[in-house]
């Protein structure tokens, strides 16, 4: 072991200034990519959102969709096999272009049995563009990069969002059906908000996913703008549609689904998971080879008979019931004698002395002296308290010799 000691300290130090000269070297930069990643605490994903939602819908269930919802939602239906019939409000931030025409028939067919289907993304999938008979156009931001947002019917002050290069906007939309619940504005308003009834249930649309992000949440009041566009969905369970997705069909396992690259894009917990494989390989190589168990320690059982004897005959002999205790001094003595050595204690004569002598090792004249008081003792009638003694003495010198 000692000679191990060096080696794994020179690898530990080896590590720790691995570890040090890549946090030197690397520069921290933000990473402004929108990848509207519920697990994701970089400015534009929407973790913070994510985490509020439970918050926001406090009296319903929130769940997270892994899936494709045209194997989610089907599994999840009155005839399927999923483990509830889906009800409530289907969220989607961003990341909408993902959609099969399979997954949009299912999410209108959903809306359509009285439900609700919430995106807020740039665009759309094409077929939700021809079903629901609307354009999206761009006008480029040539002054600040600042948008200016607002709702209706939501008494909110226009919040500003910044980093914007252009607006997302309705170009075309059904005026007549289709309920304008917002704008946004750099030279002038654009619609980007709109309700679109579809059978029972409604399709809210918005064209800047981006208030959704850890980014904005966190700047000054423009939390409550998001927190406005959701006051509109129905109170209901939510089905918010995860950035991460399975290809696979739906069996059962939405909730379960974890994500440890998240984990391992953050530099802390990379180098904690790093460091923690390295010293358990360590450990299994310098461990492997084969120790001396320690050998433990049994005491052995100690005789308490000749303890219990004596505290009795301590009982027996302040209440000078002599009788009484010369008999059970003799039956424990006995009894004893049958336990340690095997003998047949039922006649005391020459031959059991003799047998008694040769197995404890004792002169046979010693063994003799104590039989004799004990067969003796056994034709009186009447004790005294020499007799008593006299016993316990030949007992005493019995053991001790």
């Amino acid at each position: 072991m000692k000679k191990v000691l060096p080696v794994i300290l020179v690898l530990i130090a080896l590590v720790v200034t691995a570890a040090i000269v890549i946090g030197i070297k690397r520069t921290k930069t933000v990473d402004w990519e929108e990848s509207f990643d519920e697990k994701s605490n970089r400015p534009y994903g929407v973790s913070i959102l994510y985490k509020e939602l439970p918050k926001m819908f406090e009296d319903y269930k929130v769940r997270t969709v892994y899936h494709q919802p045209s194997s989610y939602l089907s599994a999840n239906s009155e005839d399927g096999y999923g483990e509830h019939v889906a009800e409530g409000s289907y969220i989607i931030i961003g990341n909408s272009d993902y959609l099969t025409d399979d997954s949009v028939d299912e999410l209108l067919k959903f809306v359509n049995d009285g439900n609700t289907l919430f995106i807020s993304d740039y665009y759309y999938p094409q077929k939700l563009h021809d079903t629901l008979s609307l354009d999206i156009d761009y006008v480029l931001n040539e002054k600040d990069s600042i948008s200016y947002e607002s709702l209706k019917y939501i008494d909110i002050d226009e919040i500003a969002i910044d980093r914007n290069e252009g607006d997302n906007y309705f170009g075309k939309f059904d005026s007549i059906n289709y309920t304008v619940l917002g704008h946004s504005k750099i030279d002038y308003k654009h619609v980007n908000f709109l309700q679109i009834p579809f059978g029972e249930g409604n399709i809210f649309l918005h064209t800047e996913p981006k208030a959704f992000t850890n980014y904005n949440l966190l700047k000054e009041d423009r939390y409550k703008y998001a927190e406005g566009i959701l006051s509109y969905l129905p109170e209901n369970n939510v089905y918010f549609d995860s950035y991460v997705k399975i290809q696979t069909g739906y069996d059962g396992d939405v909730e379960k689904e974890s994500n440890l690259s998240w984990f391992l894009e953050q530099m802390s917990f990379r180098w904690a998971w790093y460091t923690a494989l390295i010293f358990t390989v360590l450990f299994m190589i310098f461990n492997a080879k084969r120790r001396q168990r320690i050998i433990k320690i049994i005491k052995p059982l100690q005789n308490t008979t000749i303890g219990f004897v004596k505290t009795v005959s301590n009982l027996y002999f302040e209440t000078q019931d002599h009788k009484n205790l010369v008999h059970k001094k003799i039956t424990y003595f006995l009894e004893k004698i049958r336990t340690d050595y095997n003998i047949d204690t039922s006649v005391l004569n020459e031959e059991f002395i003799k047998k008694l002598a040769s197995k404890t090792g004792k002169k046979k004249e010693d063994v003799k002296k104590v039989i004799d008081f004990i067969n003796w003792l056994r034709t009186k009638n009447e004790f005294f308290e020499d007799n008593l003694i006299k016993l316990n003495r030949h007992i005493e010198a019995f053991y001790t010799k």
